[in-house]
């Protein structure tokens, strides 16, 4: 919890000196948070104790849809680290898992939870720029409202209740998959009796 506390003050420090172009720093700097690998619910929490719930929440979307949109140019600005990304996810996920919106929705909630990660996998699941965008925008709306308004409340907590916490999170995950059903070969073509 010590480097989390770092890692916000020094985020505050940097946006207050900012003064008036404050709003437009936070969101600059939401757009780079994933290459300095800065978790969401960090500069989020940031974002409540700056410019309070509502506008940091506010705030929060446009930065992290923003940088949705600049994840969805990466596979044609950066072919090899696009290739390492899928690769990640066929390890962690597995190379065809899906997920539906309500399950993103909860990976969101998750703290620490791979931000470019789950942009491949809204990316996988769209077919159009638009729907991606569309996608990525909702999805960002709890996580952003939640650790926002929660978010220095979540640092308070201690490991026992926040391990639990993420663990329901799972569950939800699982609850909340895409139902699938597998037809066996010999049941999909039956022989007809002649």
């Amino acid at each position: 919890m010590r480097t989390i506390d770092l890692a916000t003050s020094s985020v505050v420090d940097a946006i207050e000196t900012t003064g008036f172009f404050a709003p437009i720093v936070f969101i600059l700097f939401h757009l780079i948070r994933q290459f300095l690998l800065i978790p969401v619910a960090v500069v989020c929490v940031v974002g409540g104790i700056l410019f309070g719930g509502v506008f940091g929440t506010i705030y929060s979307i446009v930065g992290l849809t923003g940088s949705s949109i600049l994840f969805y140019f990466l596979p044609k600005l950066f072919p090899s680290f696009y290739q390492k990304l899928v690769k990640m996810k066929g390890k962690y996920i597995g190379m065809y898992t899906t997920f539906s919106i309500g399950q993103i929705i909860v990976l969101r909630l998750i703290p620490f939870m791979n931000f470019s990660l789950i942009c491949l996998c809204i990316l996988e699941k769209t077919k159009s720029f638009r729907r991606y965008v569309k996608i990525s925008f909702l999805t960002h709306i709890p996580s952003c409202i939640c650790f926002t308004f929660l978010g220095v409340s979540l640092q308070s907590l201690s490991p026992i209740i926040l391990g639990g916490i993420v663990i329901i999170l799972f569950v939800l995950v699982y609850l909340l998959r895409e139902k699938q059903a597998f037809i066996k070969w010999e049941e999909f073509f039956v022989k007809e009796k002649g």
